[in-house]
């Protein structure tokens, strides 16, 4: 018999199926999560899945959250960290997502991690499909037996999800969303915290359960939790009449919520009650044997999580309340100046953090403004903080420098009995003349608005933190100067306002600075829209904000004066007098004349240590135009002078065969447009003035770039 010929195949026009064709049937949606940028791609199936808005969402993991019960978010969190950290090629997981609606359905996640050539983790590449459909069906297939292997899960997986629970809200927030009630045929829950014999309701059962007069209930009342905490023992409630029977004071109240059995179980830990939880449920048919076990089990690790968290509590209130007792309590009013500060503890975590602000009075029309974050989230970093703010406003006080104030701390919390390092912002502000000075020790960059709103950075070189810098023998810290206009303001600010988890420091800055441009003219109000915006965003780091905006009304621009007392030997003093003439003209914008002011100002300072014998003290201003201006006084003029205590007025001298000296006055005749001695007391002043050009460019000035 001849073979019969195999006729053509006949396929679909459509065949092979199209992978996006096999997701949608499936239900199936990719994502890409890029780790170094943090931005999660969700496509539209996958957006689907979640039950996200597509236009809502921005590609931030965050936007997940309200999707993810927290017990959940937990353990993916650590599925997924753990693969990232040992090397795993890629990960897979079960969880449950909660809809708009607020449905609970099962969704099921694979992912496949891309490393880089040294094995760091850099990109997951995945797929997320819904699973309610699929683990029904294994449910009810399995259903006969499950029970005690589903009892164990729940108390496992509570457990678990309890050693994350840090307050006592995590600790009911896991209780109420694991759906360990639900596994156990439970409707509601509530919840009792023991305290000098009373019991004070912390969670409450289902809406409308609330009975007036509960709220704080002593332990020898007539109420189910009140047996249970002065007996020690759990009570099992089968029927709505036993109810009833047992608690005639109570049962009305709850009568009409379909109760009809109960279980309250004391909460143990260290042999002594702490607390009592009740579950109430609507449809259960007696306890067994099997279940009073379970509930036991699961009231014992109840109790431990429970009480680990009224001592974190209480330890985060003591923290908080020394960290507040450390912080000024009150800001002095500073006459040419508006200040307002704000301070705002972690969000997520609710540590206890270091970061401080000081603002410090000084002599002379001056303020001294200091931002500082001690290392550590704990009762010993706010303690170091408040050392550390007590001895820079006593440093600044007594008279130093900038830099030596903050060299001088770094000593000192070098010298501490502790390990912790702090960064720091000293800035100190000459309300009359304008001139602020700043010293930065690691910390972030201050920000300056100006009158308009526009907002910059003013970058500061910058040294090692404090603690730091003296234990490595780098004690110096450069100074740099800035202007401050009548109406400008300085943002001084800890890191916990521009960072956040995945994002770059730079991107942060240039938030903040939107933020403060964009932000409310009156000072406290802006202050309180950044504090609204760490709110609002949550973190894991405190905030402290300082502003200080220069008041035009009481600082006029002209009549500027800065004044220094040098006394004789005295090197650091000198140092210090060179550095403000230097900061002065700077600040003052006296342009391609500054080297000659300084030059013919150090000669000056010179002939008077040298040939007085005393110390000697200088003034550097702007002098206020009393009339026009000759043809030679096209601007502003600056006057530099230098007292002492001796009558005799300085001549001019030849210059010696070696030329080193006898050269002063003739440099300062030579350099300055005018100079001159004037009678002071017993001694004298010998002045010199410079014409420098009126300053209309705002972009020369230090600190715009």
């Amino acid at each position: 018999m001849a073979e019969r010929a195999a006729g053509p195949l006949s396929l679909p026009d459509d065949w092979p199926a199209h992978a996006g064709t096999s997701l949608s049937l499936n239900r199936m949606g990719t994502f890409d999560w890029d780790l170094d940028s943090g931005r999660l791609h969700l496509d539209a199936l996958a957006l689907s899945v979640f039950d996200l808005d597509p236009d809502a969402y921005d590609e931030r993991p965050e936007q997940l959250a309200p999707r993810v019960p927290p017990v959940e978010s937990i353990r993916l969190d650590d599925l997924v960290a753990r693969a990232l950290r040992d090397g795993s090629e890629g990960f897979g997981a079960y969880f449950r997502i909660r809809h708009r609606d607020g449905t609970l359905r099962w969704t099921h996640t694979q992912g496949v991690i891309r490393r880089d050539a040294t094995g760091r983790p850099h990109r997951v590449i995945g797929v997320v499909r819904d699973a309610a459909r699929e683990l029904a069906d294994s449910a009810a297939r399995q259903e006969l037996g499950a029970a005690r292997r589903i009892g164990a899960g729940v108390v496992e997986s509570t457990t678990a999800a309890l050693a994350h629970a840090r307050t006592v809200q995590d600790v009911i927030d896991v209780l109420k969303h694991s759906h360990g009630l639900a596994h156990l045929g439970a409707s509601s829950l509530v919840m009792g915290l023991v305290d000098a014999g009373r019991i004070h309701l912390v969670a409450e059962g289902p809406e409308g359960s609330y009975v007036p007069g509960t709220r704080v209930t002593r332990t020898d009342e007539a109420y189910p939790m009140s047996d249970v905490v002065r007996t020690l023992t759990p009570r099992f409630i089968e029927s709505a009449q036993e109810f009833a029977e047992s608690y005639p004071t109570l049962w009305p109240h709850i009568d009409g919520l379909g109760i009809n059995a109960a279980a309250y179980l004391p909460l143990i830990a260290q042999s002594r009650p702490i607390g009592a939880l009740g579950l109430l449920y609507h449809d259960k048919n007696g306890f067994t044997a099997e279940d009073r076990n379970l509930l036991v089990a699961l009231s014992s690790g109840i109790a431990q999580s429970l009480q680990r968290a009224v001592l974190f509590e209480q330890d985060h209130d003591l923290a908080e309340g020394l960290q507040q007792a450390m912080l000024p309590r009150r800001i002095p009013a500073v006459p040419g100046a508006e200040i307002a500060v704000r301070y705002r503890s972690a969000r997520l975590g609710r540590e206890i953090g270091g970061d401080w602000y000081d603002v410090i009075p000084l002599p002379g029309g001056r303020v001294g403004t200091v931002i500082g974050d001690v290392q550590g989230h704990d009762t010993h970093a706010a303690a170091v903080m408040g050392q550390l703010r007590i001895v820079l406003r006593a440093y600044a006080a007594e008279g130093h420098e900038p830099a030596t104030v903050m060299a001088r701390a770094s000593v000192f919390l070098h010298e501490l009995d502790t390990d912790r390092f702090a960064t720091c912002t000293y800035a100190e502000a000459d309300l009359t003349t304008g001139v602020v000075q700043l010293v930065r020790a690691g910390h972030v960059d201050p920000l300056l608005r100006d009158t308009d709103g526009s907002c910059r950075r003013v970058p500061l070189p910058g040294g090692m933190p404090l603690g730091l810098s003296a234990a490595f023998g780098r004690l110096d810290y450069p100074v740099e100067t800035v202007e401050l206009d009548p109406g400008q303001t300085l943002l001084l600010y800890t890191d916990g306002l521009v960072e956040q988890p995945g994002a770059d420091l730079d991107d942060g800055m240039l938030l903040l600075a939107t933020l403060v441009r964009d932000g409310p003219r009156e000072l406290q109000h802006l202050a309180d829209r950044l504090c609204e915006v760490v709110d609002a965003r949550g973190g894991e780091d405190d905030v402290a904000v300082l502003l200080l905006r220069r008041d035009g009304t009481r600082a006029p621009r002209s009549g500027g004066r800065l004044y220094r007392q040098v006394a004789p030997g005295d090197a650091e003093g000198l140092a210090t007098a060179r550095h403000m003439i230097r900061a002065a003209v700077t600040a003052w914008g006296a342009g391609e004349r500054s080297d000659a002011i300084e030059l013919t100002a150090d000669e000056l300072i010179t002939n008077a240590l040298v040939h007085t014998g005393g110390g000697a003290g200088v003034v550097v201003r702007v002098v206020p135009r009393t009339e026009p201006p000759g043809p030679r006084e096209a601007g502003r003029r600056l006057r530099v002078e230098v007292e002492d205590g001796s009558s005799a007025l300085p001549h001019r001298r030849e210059a010696g065969e070696s030329g080193v000296s006898g050269r002063g006055l003739l440099l300062v005749d030579e350099l300055a447009d005018d100079w001159g001695v004037e009678s002071r007391g017993s001694g004298k002043c010998v002045w010199c003035e410079f014409v420098v050009p009126e300053r209309t460019e705002r972009t020369e000035r230090p600190g715009s770039r």
